[in-house]
C-alpha cells in the first residue's frame, strides 16, 4: 500500500512538471505574440509618420514651384517691358539722330 502512496505523488509531481512546462510556454508565447504586435504598431506608426512627412514635402513642392512659375510669368513680362522701352528709346535716339544730321 505504501508502494502505491508513493507512485501517486510521483505521478502527481510529474503531472505538475507537465503543468508548469505548458503554463511556461504558453506565457512565453502570449509574451512574444504581444512584443511582436508591440513592434508592428509600432512599426506602422513610423511609416504613417514618414507618410505624413511625405505629403508635407509634396505640398510645399508644389507651393514653391507655383512660386517658380509665377516668378518667371513676372521677369518674362518685365523683360517684356525693358524689351519695349528699349526699342522706344532707339527709335528716339535714331530720329534725334537724323534731325542732328539735318541741321548740320
Amino acid at each position: 500500500m505504501n508502494e502505491d502512496v508513493v507512485s501517486l505523488a510521483a505521478g502527481g509531481e510529474e503531472l505538475g512538471v507537465l503543468v508548469g512546462a505548458v503554463g511556461a510556454a504558453g506565457f512565453f508565447g502570449l509574451m512574444i505574440v504581444i512584443v511582436w504586435q508591440v513592434a508592428a504598431t509600432w512599426r506602422a506608426r513610423m511609416l504613417a509618420a514618414r507618410e505624413e512627412q511625405y505629403k508635407e514635402l509634396a505640398t510645399r513642392y508644389a507651393r514653391l514651384l507655383e512660386d517658380t512659375v509665377e516668378l518667371q510669368r513676372r521677369t518674362a513680362e518685365e523683360q517684356r517691358q525693358t524689351l519695349d522701352e528699349l526699342t522706344q528709346t532707339r527709335l528716339a535716339v535714331g530720329s534725334m539722330e537724323k534731325m542732328m544730321r539735318e541741321i548740320e
